[in-house]
């Protein structure tokens, strides 16, 4: 689970990385008939000694990492810091200004 946030460039979830923080945590999708397929994440940390663990489903939010692994380590990080990093900032305002329950209705 370590490796899928921090095992290089093919890891599915680096955009869960927390600076100073060994996350580790797992990407996964559900396939939706109706929409778009659903986005989860499954993490713990740190690695040693977890203080916190988090599962993430978001419904219609496409790949695990899309979603999934943003929020669950924006939780991780505001629990376990009390803030988010300066670096990983755009990554909060993104998550804040998602809409996917109203994504679809611009295209009717």
């Amino acid at each position: 689970m370590e490796q899928a946030i921090w095992g290089g460039a093919g890891s599915t979830a680096r955009i869960a990385q927390i600076p100073g923080v060994t996350i580790c945590g797992k990407t996964g999708t559900a396939e939706n008939p109706h929409g778009d397929d659903h986005s989860i994440f499954i993490a713990f940390a740190p690695k040693d000694n977890p203080k916190i663990a988090v599962a993430t489903y978001v419904e219609n939010g496409t790949f695990g990492a899309t979603y999934g692994a943003p929020i669950s380590s924006l939780i991780i990080e505001k629990y376990l810091n009390k803030e988010i990093h300066r670096t990983r900032k755009w990554i909060e305002q993104r998550m804040l200004d998602a809409d996917l329950i109203n994504e679809d209705e611009s295209n009717d």
